[in-house]
């Protein structure tokens, strides 16, 4: 039975993390693919796109309709991060959201699917001006919900758009569509009647993203406190903590609160935010060199009876590398490492050869080696073939959550003891079956190298007698300090224990 009350809501999403210092831009073929995940959808096939998979997206069109909402679906599209969204693909993914919009007729509500962290190569802030524009067409009183990534920089532009938004609480992210639900909590409120008053915070120092793990200290417990403080008058509390790689004015984590009056939401985002700075030195760990954390992972594999896992994290295809840097690879051939495998290295042109020389040939090439990455290089040698695959298969961890992978041909090449995974579409190595897809079985292994700073953990700890991180060369720093920052606010600290910038 349809509620008396049946509101239109608009959805769509327009997701991207932006790492300004990256190689290579997001165009619009890169949202047409996805990457990871789903290919750009419009209309009704968008809502069966992305059903069934851990994404907010997919958790608000679930409460939606369990509510007996009537849904208008507009579009939505993610891509894999990596330097600014080209203007071009901005300007034509805005441009259809908003159109579908407009010719929507009148709407109730809107919820929109998005990133935080969005820098266009013209505009520094990608989603406060989509909300603008979104809201400019359905004027001042429909309200307007959002759902961030943990990792979003969030501005004013963005707190003063909408009515609300709502920030993963969980790093790997395996909350994504939990919160799409806890947006569409939001917004069955504001269809209520209720609106909420809104405080903003910003956090003044970086935190590195190897660090920000909801799994580990300091996170674990501020997380916990986010959610506590969600009683009474105080509706929703985000704290997000950042993309440390965007030179932007608005880089940075920050607290943002909705309660029933200016004095409770305050209140909310002063507790969080005095909570994590008095926490800041905690965000921070220990890193190791390529060839030592090959040589202190061949140590513990000795007496293990699981993999040691080790994140080449400063090449992470989450945070803008390009999964192609050769740090790691070289150390595991230098110290001889055995039954070790890697992936996921993007290298078309050496998986198409792997291809068309087939299963158990040798093919002399150069593999990977990022462009204008300082300190890195192709490895050039000879490679055994072992397994081959289009590329298609199901990532079904904790953190993928059913996302069908396209990452096109692929190969598993192997060099001594070391086993390759080659594709030819990048993705973060956040799941097992990444591995898998190409005979490689991750718990026999006793190194497992990934392409990753903090997802794998969802699918990868369960399995690791212990993760060790890497700092082979990369785009993604571990420290923002070593960023060349030109437009960042001055007297933010780049690091938990600085410099500021100035």
């Amino acid at each position: 039975m349809q509620p008396a009350f049946s509101p239109r809501i608009a959805v769509g999403g327009f997701m991207h993390e932006t790492n300004t210092f990256a190689p290579t831009m997001a165009d619009l073929p890169a949202f047409e693919h996805g990457g990871g995940w789903p290919a750009l959808s419009e209309g009704p096939a968008m809502l069966e796109a992305t059903r069934d998979v851990n994404m907010g997206i997919c958790g608000f069109v679930e409460a939606a309709e369990q509510r007996g909402w009537r849904l208008v679906p507009t579009l939505w599209c993610a891509a894999v991060p990596s330097a600014h969204v080209t203007e071009d693909a901005y300007e034509t993914i805005a441009g259809r959201i908003v159109s579908a919009i407009a010719a929507a007729g009148p709407l109730d509500g809107v919820y929109l699917d998005l990133h935080g962290a969005m820098v266009a190569e013209h505009l520094e802030d990608g989603e406060g001006e989509l909300l603008v524009r979104v809201r400019s067409q359905v004027g001042p009183d429909v309200p307007i919900v959002a759902s961030l990534d943990l990792h979003g920089n969030v501005t004013r532009m963005m707190v003063e758009q909408a009515d609300a938004l709502v920030a993963y609480r969980t790093y790997p992210h395996v909350d994504m569509a939990k919160t799409g639900r806890r947006a569409a909590q939001l917004l069955a409120w504001l269809l209520d009647g209720r609106r909420y008053a809104k405080a903003f915070r910003q956090i003044p120092f970086l935190i590195p993203i190897a660090w920000q793990s909801t799994d580990m200290e300091p996170n674990a417990s501020i997380y916990q406190a986010v959610a506590e403080q969600e009683a009474g008058p105080v509706a929703s509390v985000s704290f997000l903590c950042g993309f440390p790689a965007a030179d932007i004015a608005d880089c940075g984590p920050s607290v943002v609160a909705y309660a029933e009056t200016e004095e409770a939401a305050k209140a909310a985002v002063d507790a969080i935010g005095e909570k994590v700075c008095a926490g800041r030195l905690a965000f921070a760990g220990a890193t190791y060199d390529p060839l030592d954390a090959v040589r202190e992972a061949q140590r513990m594999a000795a007496k293990a009876r699981r993999p040691v896992v080790i994140a080449d994290t400063q090449d992470n295809p989450g945070a803008g590398g390009d999964s192609n840097t050769m740090g790691m690879l070289k150390a595991l051939i230098e110290a001889d490492a055995k039954g070790a495998a890697i992936g996921a290295i993007f290298d078309p042109a050496v998986a198409r050869t792997a291809h068309e020389a087939g299963v158990g040939a040798t093919i002399a090439c150069a593999l990977g080696g990022a462009k204008g990455i300082e300190g890195d290089s192709p490895y050039a040698g000879l490679f055994e073939v072992v397994a081959l695959s289009d590329g298609e298969f199901v990532a079904p961890g904790r953190f993928y959550g059913g996302v069908r992978m396209q990452l096109g041909p692929s190969a598993c090449l192997k060099v001594g003891g070391i086993s390759i995974v080659v594709v030819s579409r990048k993705a973060q190595m956040a799941d097992r079956e990444m591995f898998r897809f190409l005979g490689v079985e991750p718990e026999r292994q006793a190194i497992l190298v990934v392409k990753s700073s903090v997802h794998f953990r969802a699918d990868f700890a369960p399995i690791a007698e212990t993760i060790l991180v890497a700092t082979a060369p990369g785009p993604m720093p571990v420290s923002p300090a070593s960023l060349p920052f030109t437009r960042l606010r001055s007297g933010v600290d780049l690091s938990p224990t600085g410099p500021a910038f100035v």
